[in-house]
């Protein structure tokens, strides 16, 4: 887990760890949302035979946001999955351009996700939603929110991998062993 204590840390772990809770809380606020539309079309379909294609839409728009929005706090606190069969057996050096490497390819992979995400956007940005007619920008918006933070806590990640220098009794996920 990124702390406060770690070196270089100033305001910056502050501030993403409350952008996550925020965030974090608009995804439990969606997930209650998401939760209510979908029984609520159970019973629409199964009482009364009425489908309704507007809480089916927001409830899509609710799954959308509790991934991209709970997606940052999980990064910053080291709680994503990790496949640790080569990392778990490194020490020293090794494991330490591992943990680089890795941090290094997530922040790549949030660099082509909001490039792509942008590309997206430029063409169905145009585009609105069939049931609410909501514009795609605003039914994307969760989405690139999210792995906007999830790139500032990406880079965060790396600058503390590549300024610690050993890593022998930590493991990729930032966890202590």
């Amino acid at each position: 887990m990124i702390t406060n204590e770690s070196p270089g840390s100033g305001r910056v772990v502050p501030a993403l760890t409350a952008a996550c809770r925020v965030f974090e809380w608009l995804a439990i606020i969606m997930l209650l949302l998401t939760t209510f539309l979908v029984v609520l079309q159970v019973v629409a379909r199964n009482a009364f035979q009425a489908g309704l294609p507007w809480a089916d839409e927001l409830a899509r728009y609710g799954g959308l946001g509790i991934v991209y929005l709970a997606v940052p706090l999980l990064l910053l606190r080291g709680g994503h999955i990790a496949v640790d069969i080569v990392s778990g057996r490194l020490r020293g050096r090794a494991r330490h351009i591992i943990f680089v490497l890795n941090e290094a390819i997530t922040l790549a992979f949030c660099g082509f996700f909001l490039a792509g995400g942008y590309l997206f956007l430029v063409k169905a940005g145009k585009f609105a939603t069939p049931a609410l007619r909501m514009p795609n920008l605003i039914f994307y918006l969760p989405a690139m929110l999210g792995m906007v933070l999830f790139t500032l806590v990406a880079i965060l990640r790396l600058h503390r991998a590549i300024a610690q220098r050993a890593l022998t009794d930590e493991q990729p996920g930032g966890q202590p062993s």
